[in-house]
């Protein structure tokens, strides 16, 4: 639980002091403001790429301080072998769930230097990302807040509609696979779902991924149904879903 005479940017801080990931205290601190301020709205969250869970824990802190609100985290969730290097060095993983398989990193790979800086080593702890993820969420205590799903924005929307009826959400986050394709997919595939007033949210935006920067463009800026479209931080954009009613 928050408390609340502490600054929400220290106690961000703290959560994610020892959590792998590449989200930076200023983008983390804009989205939990960002959820805070919907708290009037109804539905839940959704997480497009969790990793380790960094930005999944400060999701989970803003719903939980709110209340009545879940924290949808979907991701791949790469086992150590899922991984392999390319012809040029670089590497890649794909996934196989349920006789579907899954690649990601293949437009744009990690190159050797940053995957033994920062991914090799989480699997000296863990085999798999997922359990790195669930034990980030367990020390957070957010085990009744956030929940995971193993797979692609496909899957959650076809899981979602057997599992609830009416499903809302009020806050997207992306932060998914970087290609055009997948980013569009990954929009069309939960926008669907965001209330009026909610918020669509977009790492890596505008910074070194021409996929992810064209498909916020075409579908989020040139798109009527959105406004107060911005750059928030060096990389993370939002926009809000317009106010019909």
């Amino acid at each position: 639980m928050t408390n609340i005479t502490t600054p929400i940017i220290t106690q961000i801080e703290q959560v994610v002091a020892n959590i792998p990931g590449w989200s930076p205290i200023d983008q983390l601190y804009t989205l939990f403001n960002l959820v805070y301020l919907t708290a009037g709205l109804e539905g839940d969250i959704v997480e497009i790429g969790s990793w380790c869970g960094r930005s999944s824990s400060v999701l989970g802190m803003a719903a939980k301080l709110i209340g009545n609100t879940k924290v949808f985290c979907i991701d791949l969730f790469p086992n150590k072998s899922d991984w392999h290097e390319n012809e040029d060095g670089s590497y890649s993983f794909k996934v196989n769930l349920a006789n579907k398989s899954y690649g990601a990193y293949q437009e744009q790979t990690v190159w050797k230097a940053p995957f033994e800086k920062d991914i090799a080593p989480l699997y000296e702890k863990h085999s798999s990302i997922l359990d790195y993820f669930n034990e980030t969420i367990t020390q957070c205590q957010l085990v009744d807040t956030v929940k995971t799903y193993r797979g692609d924005s496909t899957d959650f929307l076809e899981s979602i509609r057997h599992e609830y009826q009416d499903f809302k959400c009020k806050l997207i986050f992306i932060d998914g696979d970087h290609s055009y394709q997948a980013v569009c997919k990954d929009i069309e595939n939960t926008e669907k779902f965001l209330v009026e007033g909610g918020w669509i949210c977009f790492d890596d935006a505008f910074s070194y991924y021409d996929g992810v920067n064209q498909a916020i463009v075409d579908l989020v800026i040139n798109n009527p149904n959105y406004e107060l479209g911005q750059q928030m931080t060096r990389k993370f954009f939002v926009a809000r879903k317009k106010i019909i009613s």
